[in-house]
Parts: C-alpha cells; sequence; structure tokens
C-alpha cells in the first residue's frame, strides 16, 4: 500500500515538473487559450483531496471550457479524472465535463 503511495507522489511530482517546464497551450476554451500550468494551485486538493484554495476555483472557472481538452491529452488526463478532481471541480461549483 505505500508503495502505492510513493508511485501516485512521484507521478505528481513529474507532471508538476512537466507543467514548470512547458508553457503548453491548447487552443480551445472561450478565450482561445488553454494554459495547464495555471492549474498548479489545484495540485494540492487534486493529490490530496484537500478542500481548494479560492484561487485554485478562480482557475478552473476561467478554465473549465479547456477541460475536455485536458481530458483528452495523455499528460493531464489522468489528473483530470482522479477522484479528487471530481471533488475539487465540485467544491469549486464546476460541472465536470460531457466530452
Amino acid at each position: 500500500m505505500k508503495f502505492t503511495g510513493a508511485i501516485c507522489i512521484a507521478f505528481v511530482l513529474i507532471f508538476v515538473s512537466s507543467l514548470a517546464r512547458t508553457n503548453a497551450v491548447v487552443e480551445e476554451g472561450t478565450n482561445g487559450v488553454c494554459v495547464p500550468g495555471e492549474l498548479k494551485p489545484c495540485i494540492p486538493a487534486v493529490q490530496t483531496g484537500s478542500k481548494p484554495t479560492t484561487e485554485c476555483c478562480g482557475v478552473l472557472k476561467k478554465q473549465q471550457s479547456c477541460l475536455c481538452g485536458y481530458i483528452k491529452d495523455p499528460r493531464f488526463g489522468q489528473y483530470v479524472k482522479s477522484k479528487y478532481a471530481h471533488m475539487v471541480l465540485s467544491t469549486c461549483g464546476v460541472p465536470y465535463p460531457k466530452c
């Protein structure tokens, strides 16, 4: 069980590192640009299931139309599909996308 937790933490660290190194832009959304790196404030809540910050909720609302693109992207899909991501979206009042 502890080994699985270590693997999960390793994946999260790799994900955070990849966001820090990239300015990945997905052409979608209402503003025309989706920037996954802007979701960094949500990582603790998605990782642990803790209450999302106001900043996290603000970013999720701003990028709500980007979520389907993130789900379809192999680099980000597993995080948006996680059980904690569902809880974070719900807490922030952002409906889970129907893609």
